[in-house]
């Protein structure tokens, strides 16, 4: 019989706000700060908020003008870099005392850890254990954190979503039958992991509003609703979840692509959009370049201002696998044309390439082979001096245009200020 195993999965309690409130030596949990930019204005979205501010009924991922004009708090610009910082901090502190093999980092604030091998070695509860961990943490870089034990990982991922918020420790324990008892009935439904509320919609329309109802569900129903899905679905229902940390670290995609999207500062016209989606297209091809990989399709989408428009958008196969821009811009171009509206404000775009080996790279018969390979040459050269001077070291003469976000962006990390 195979040994039950112990999962933890430990969150960084409001991530941003937390790393924020220790900067200024400040208790998050006495403290009311957002983390926004400010020069975004009024309308900006806060990417965290102190627990303080939670308990006073602000929501998370709220926006400024959302926040009481009466309440007095602190507004800190995002830092993505001293964000990475920190949970590499945090990252260093699991590697003191277990295996990278059974770490999953899942989010820059939150990982799953298989501490099955590691109770006996240092002869300690699960509790105990995680416990340590999130003090820590806490003395090394000032972040609160919350953690789920679990007898696999979606029931760590549960004991931490629903079962800790509970704890006078933040910690939350489940096994199969522990969530019967005490989760079969929760509502809403839509706080288990994985379960949107698209999915909590449909399974409305047949009565279905709790895991104990999923569990004794017609499967058949289930499969003709959801298809595949219905099997995780149907798992979780019950606890179970067959999926371990060295399953993920051994799983190989079968599709690869690269993508990317930006939400505009401001509105834009067609025009300054086009030009933004050619200079996101050039971004791609850079990075392809620096992957080792060549496009076969690409995607594009738009997204409308007030979302007065659906989305538009479509993808196309391209004759040539290549990472040359001057052969991609023209099919982004392309599309865009045929598929965006001119008459309405832009504030979403996002495009995509799926993906092979350049060992795959092939053109038609009208390719320019010597044009091609000059330009692939100068490419390089210039990615080479981006490595060694930073993004902004070389710049096209488009990224002068008025609108134009590259500059802006390469200064970014994960969109927000990369101080």
């Amino acid at each position: 019989m195979e040994k039950q195993r112990t999962y933890f999965c430990i969150d960084m309690k409001s991530f941003y706000a937390s790393v924020e409130c220790a900067e200024r030596g400040l208790n998050p949990f006495e403290t009311n700060l957002v983390v926004a930019d400010p020069a975004r204005g009024n309308g900006a979205i806060c990417l965290a908020i102190s627990p303080r501010m939670k308990t006073l009924g602000i929501k998370n991922r709220c926006r400024l003008f959302d926040i009481p004009k009466d309440m007095d708090y602190i507004i800190a610009k995002p830092r993505m870099k001293k964000y990475i910082e920190v949970a590499a901090d945090i990252y260093e502190i699991y590697l003191d005392y277990i295996s990278k093999d059974d770490i999953h980092v899942y989010s820059i604030d939150e990982s799953f850890i298989d501490a099955t091998d590691y109770l006996n070695v240092y002869k300690m509860s699960a509790k105990e254990f995680a416990n340590m961990l999130m003090d820590l943490i806490a003395k090394k870089t000032g972040v609160p954190s919350t953690a789920g034990i679990g007898t696999n990982m979606y029931l760590a991922k549960i004991a931490l979503d629903i079962t800790a918020k509970h704890a006078p420790d933040h910690i939350g324990y489940l096994d199969e039958e522990l969530y019967k008892k005490t989760l079969w009935d929760h509502i809403p439904i839509t706080d288990f992991w994985q379960v949107a509320r698209g999915t909590a919609n449909r399974l409305r329309k047949f009565g279905i509003n709790t895991m104990r109802e999923i569990a004794n569900a017609d499967t058949n129903l289930l499969y003709d609703t959801f298809g595949i899905n219905a099997e995780l679905l149907i798992d979780h229902a019950w606890g179970r979840e067959p999926c371990t940390i060295a399953d993920i670290k051994a799983y190989k995609s079968k599709t690869k692509s690269v993508s990317t999207s930006q939400i505009l500062f401001e509105d834009y016209d067609y025009d300054k959009a086009m030009l933004v989606m050619t200079e996101m297209a050039l971004n791609m091809c850079e990075e392809m370049m620096k992957r080792h990989v060549c496009a076969t399709n690409v995607g594009i989408s738009v997204g409308y201002s007030k979302d007065v428009r659906p989305v538009t958008g479509g993808q196309t196969r391209m004759s040539e696998t290549t990472n040359v821009f001057s052969i991609v811009k023209g099919y982004v171009k392309r599309l865009f044309e045929e598929t965006t509206y001119r008459d309405t404000p832009i504030r979403r775009l996002s495009i995509s390439f799926n993906v092979v080996g350049e060992g795959s790279e092939g053109y038609n018969l009208f390719t320019d082979y010597d044009k091609v390979e000059k330009e692939k040459k100068g490419q390089q050269a210039i990615l080479d001096i981006k490595a060694k001077f930073g993004k902004n070291a070389i710049i096209r003469g488009m990224d002068l245009s008025e609108g134009a976000t590259a500059q802006i962006r390469n200064k970014l990390v994960g969109g927000h200020n990369g101080e």
